[in-house]
C-alpha cells in the first residue's frame, strides 16, 4: 500500500469479528531493519520524507506527546523543514486543527481534531473513569465532604456554569478565585496534595472543557480553560467505547507498526480484551519479528516501504517514536538505561537510520551538542553534526528546560 506521508487510508469496512488467534499463520516475516525503514518513513523522519505543517506531522504519529509543552514543537520541528513555533501554535489556537486531550495512561496529548471523538469515547473515558473514583475517595479521606461523588458532582457544575459565560476561557488561578468551594489543597497522600486543578484534569478528560489559549510562551503551559463547544463546535456524534479504539488502534497500527499485543496495550494504557477486539474488528494480521514476538499489520498495509535512504534526527524528550512501542530494543539496542529516567520517560535522542546512539543537550549559549553512546562512522558523525546544527539554528539561542533528564544528558 502506497500513501502520500501523514495521509492515513480510508477506514476499511469493520470484518466480521474473530480473535486474534483465529487469524491463521503470520503471512510473512518482518525485520528490525525494515521495522526501522518503516520508522523512517511513517515518522517523517528521513529528510524525504519530512511533513509540510504541523497538522501533517500529528497525523503522521497518530498523536504527539504534550507532557512538555515543548515537545510538541521540537517534534514538529524535526519533522519538517521550514517551520516556526508560530506555525504550531496557529495550528493549536488559530486554525485549531489540533487539540490538546488527555488519553492513553493519563498523559497528555496533541490530537488532530478528527481524531478526538475516539478519544473521547475510549482512553478519555477510561481516564475519566479511574480519576473520579479516585478523586471521589480523596474528597473524603480529606475532610471535604462525606459523599466524594456528590461534592465533585457540583464542583463540576460550579466550573461549567461559570465557563459557560466566558467564551475566550479562563486560567486556572481565575478559575479558582470564582469557585472557592475548589480552591483548596490538602495533603491528601505524601507527596500528592489535592488541588484545584484535579477537578479540570477530569472535566477535561470528559471531555466537557479543553485547553485552550495558551497565556505563556511556545515552551510553557498555561492554558484559558474553555468550554469544549466553545473551542469546537457543536460536538460530532459520539462513538461506542469499541469503535474509538478500534479507530486509534487504526491509525497506531499504521503509524508504529508492525507493533505486539503488549505494545498495544502498554500505549493505549487498555486491557488486553481491548486491544484483541480492536485488532479482531480491523481484520489485522500477523507477522513474525526478529525478536520471535508475533506482530500485527493492517490488511493492507503488507508491503515494504519505500527505502529511506540515510538519516539522522534528533528528538526531543518523550518524542511519540522513542515513546512508541513497549518492546524498544530494535532501535534502542543497549542504551535503554540511559536515555530513560527511572518513571520511565524518554530523554532526548539522537538518531542515526532508525537507531539511537545516544542524546542531545544545550550549552549556557543555546548550541546543541551530541553526546553519543556508541562509536559511529564519520558519514553518520556528519549527518549527526548537520541535525545539530540544524536544530541550534532553530531555537536562536533559546535554551529549553526539560523537566525530565536522562542518565546520558545529566553525565
Amino acid at each position: 500500500m502506497t500513501c502520500t506521508p501523514g495521509t492515513m487510508p480510508p477506514m476499511p469496512t469493520v470484518l466480521p469479528r474473530r480473535s486474534p488467534d483465529a487469524a491463521g499463520p503470520p503471512v510473512r516475516h518482518v525485520t528490525d531493519a525494515e521495522r526501522r525503514a518503516r520508522l523512517a518513513v511513517r515518522h517523517m523522519l528521513a529528510p524525504s520524507f519530512r511533513a509540510g505543517s504541523p497538522q501533517d506531522v500529528t497525523r503522521a504519529m497518530t498523536v504527539l506527546h504534550a507532557t512538555e509543552p515543548a515537545t510538541v514543537h521540537l517534534s514538529c520541528h524535526a519533522r519538517t523543514n521550514a517551520l516556526t513555533t508560530a506555525d504550531v501554535d496557529r495550528a493549536l489556537f488559530i486554525e485549531r486543527g489540533l487539540v490538546r486531550q488527555l488519553a492513553m495512561r493519563r498523559t497528555l496529548f496533541v490530537f488532530p481534531r478528527d481524531l478526538l471523538p475516539a478519544a473521547w469515547a475510549g482512553p478519555s473515558a477510561r481516564v475519566a473513569a479511574a480519576e473520579r473514583a479516585r478523586m471521589a475517595g480523596d474528597v473524603v479521606e480529606a475532610g471535604l465532604a462525606s459523599d466524594g461523588h456528590a461534592w465533585l458532582d457540583h464542583a463540576r457544575a460550579d466550573v461549567l456554569a461559570l465557563l459557560t459565560t466566558a467564551a475566550d476561557g479562563l486560567t486556572a488561578r481565575e478559575i479558582r478565585r470564582a469557585v472557592p468551594a475548589i480552591d483548596v489543597k490538602v495533603a491528601v497522600r505524601p507527596g500528592d496534595p489535592w488541588t484545584a486543578s484535579r477537578v479540570l484534569t477530569q472535566l477535561g478528560a470528559t471531555a466537557d472543557i479543553v485547553r485552550g489559549t495558551n497565556t505563556a510562551g511556545w515552551y510553557a503551559s498555561r492554558p484559558r480553560w474553555t468550554l469544549t463547544r466553545h473551542w469546537l463546535g457543536a460536538p460530532p456524534a459520539a462513538l461506542d467505547p469499541a469503535a474509538g479504539y478500534r479507530e486509534i488502534v487504526r491509525r497506531w497500527l499504521y503509524t508504529f507498526g508492525p507493533g505486539t499485543e503488549d505494545d498495544l496495550v502498554w500505549w493505549l494504557g487498555a486491557t488486553r480484551t481491548t486491544v484483541r477486539t480492536a485488532l479482531a474488528d480491523l481484520g489485522a494480521l500477523p507477522v513474525t519479528l526478529d525478536t520471535a514476538a508475533t506482530g500485527w499489520l493492517l490488511p493492507d498495509d503488507l508491503q515494504e516501504v519505500t527505502d529511506p535512504g540515510r538519516w539522522a534526527a534528533l528528538l526531543p524528550v518523550l518524542d511519540p517514536t522513542v515513546m512508541g512501542w513497549c518492546g524498544r530494543d530494535f532501535y534502542l539496542g543497549p542504551h535503554r538505561a540511559q536515555l530513560f529516567e527511572r518513571r520511565g520517560n524518554a530523554g532526548t535522542t539522537a538518531w542515526v537510520d532508525g537507531r539511537v546512539v545516544g542524546c542531545w543537550v544545550q550549552d549556557v549559549a543555546g548550541r546543541v551538542h551530541l553526546r553519543l553512546l556508541e562509536s559511529v562512522t564519520p558519514a553518520e558523525r556528519r549527518l549527526l553534526d548537520e541535525e545539530a546544527q540544524r536544530l541550534t539554528a532553530w531555537l536562536d539561542g533559546f535554551r529549553v528546560t526539560p523537566v525530565y533528564t536522562s542518565p546520558a544528558m545529566r553525565t
